[in-house]
């Protein structure tokens, strides 16, 4: 049985086991006695995540031999990033405007959630975002003087705080935080980005020496590289219990001891939900093929071949970013998927894979998309225009900015709602399903990235395909 076969039959039970255990009163066994293994397994994909990026980079740095490649390559990985990920905004606000998410609330509940959000308005001295004051009409003033003032939970108020003091940081703040001033704090504080920067910088040093004087240094990296990488391996043995324990956890967090919980769930978010995945499938199946199609059909693939190549071919770390909801978990994963089975050449997949695991958000971004329109719609809000630009300005700035922030996704989601005036702690109502949407995007992130390194490996003529 194939890795990928085992992984979807551990997600399978995973799943089961979760159901099981909301009619057996099971939920705290689960999360004593299975939850504890889905932690150690991100924990040891994450460990090995670190020097696995720092190795490779200078690894790969160093069989390029040439610092002007390195700056061909980079700005067309980052070139497909953004591009990519203007694309994802773009079209979670089409779906977004034609689902319209939010208004499947009954009318009373719009009517009560907009009179909440003008009260908070009031408060803090804002304008209205779309110049209505539904609060002026007297046919709803017995139910504003019921209504309480909106206002942000305490665990939310720090990450508010935070959100407004990295927007307020200015446009090229991301490139301070990319240079470490300590690189054993970067290693620490796992802070990828500045980890990326350190290797890129000690390889291009190794890369000006002469050679004869550092074959045994070069020699060292990529041995530490393949070490890293069997590591790797050992650890996916155990994968197909791992991803059982982490979807056991998971959905028995949600759903606790009652099984109508997960029923209320999903059918309280469902339009809005099917909106977000009906975005992320467009992505992982139309752009991403089309991108790598475009780069490789000069070599004989049609769109169909170039589709089924590139998903067969990296489906156990699509599993495992769905399992884990984690890029940085995902990425030994993912560079041995691309390098083994999609045949980018280790020069290519070592430089843009940990790049993108860190600032590519494409799942991320489409997913904000969503969810500013579905909270606005959900409080009676009509977004002009100007303001659905506004969201996809700060939504690509915030990806980029904000990849060596803690809960970056998060982060984002707080910056875009600030952006065109709407409240920030309105992040509480799409919590409850934030996590099964995040496994979900994490896919998409993982896919997009393998998804560039094709591109940019054919372009320098060092995909094997």
């Amino acid at each position: 049985m194939k890795l990928h076969t085992k992984i979807i039959l551990g997600m399978v039970l995973g799943i089961v086991w979760a159901v099981a255990s909301t009619y057996w009163n099971g939920a705290t066994f689960t999360q004593n006695w299975l939850a504890p293994f889905g932690t150690i397994f991100i924990n040891a994909l994450k460990l090995i995540a670190i020097p696995l990026v720092l190795f490779s980079i200078i690894d790969g740095v160093g069989q390029l031999g040439d610092p002007k490649a390195l700056g061909r390559i980079g700005g067309k990985a980052l070139g497909l990033y953004v591009g990519t990920t203007l694309i994802a905004i773009l079209i979670g606000l089409a779906l977004g405007n034609l689902t319209q998410p939010g208004t499947y609330a009954s009318e009373a509940q719009i009517v009560d959630n907009r009179l909440g959000f003008e009260a908070w308005l009031q408060s803090n001295d804002k304008p209205s975002p779309d110049g209505q004051w539904w609060s002026s009409n007297p046919a709803y003033a017995d139910r504003l003087a019921g209504l309480p003032v909106e206002a942000a939970d305490s665990d939310l108020t720090d990450k508010i705080t935070a959100a407004r003091a990295e927007s307020d940081r200015g446009p090229l703040a991301f490139l301070v935080d990319i240079v470490p001033s300590n690189i054993f704090l970067a290693f620490n504080n796992s802070l990828m980005l500045q980890v990326i920067f350190f290797g890129l910088f000690f390889g291009i040093a190794i890369v000006m020496l002469p050679k004869d004087g550092t074959e045994t240094l070069r020699a060292f990296m990529s041995q530490s590289a393949q070490v890293f990488i069997k590591m790797v391996e050992i650890v996916m043995i155990g994968a197909p219990f791992f991803v059982f324990a982490l979807m056991a956890s998971t959905l028995t967090k949600l759903a606790g001891d009652d099984p109508s919980r997960l029923v209320e769930l999903f059918s309280s978010f469902s339009v809005y939900m099917l909106t977000v995945v009906g975005g992320l499938l467009v992505m992982a199946l139309l752009v991403y093929p089309t991108i790598v199609w475009l780069s490789i059909r000069k070599k004989g693939y049609s769109w169909l071949k170039t589709f089924s190549f590139l998903h067969q071919n990296i489906r156990p770390a699509q599993l495992l970013a769905f399992s884990t909801s984690s890029s940085a978990a995902t990425l030994p994963v993912t560079m041995d998927c691309v390098h083994d089975d999609l045949k980018v050449s280790e020069e290519i997949s070592q430089f843009t894979l940990p790049i993108g695991a860190t600032v590519n958000m494409d799942g991320t971004s489409l997913y904000q998309a969503v969810a500013v329109l579905f909270l606005a719609q959900l409080h009676g809000l009509d977004l002009s225009l100007a303001q659905e630009m506004t969201i996809v300005f700060t939504a690509v700035m915030a990806s980029i900015g904000a990849a060596a922030i803690p809960s970056a996704g998060l982060i984002m989601l707080i910056m875009v709602l600030d952006a065109v005036g709407l409240n920030p702690a309105w992040i509480a109502i799409i919590f409850p399903v934030d996590r099964i949407l995040d496994m979900c995007r994490t896919v998409i992130n993982v896919t997009g990235d393998a998804s560039v390194a094709v591109a940019v490996a054919e372009s320098e003529g060092q995909w094997g395909g």
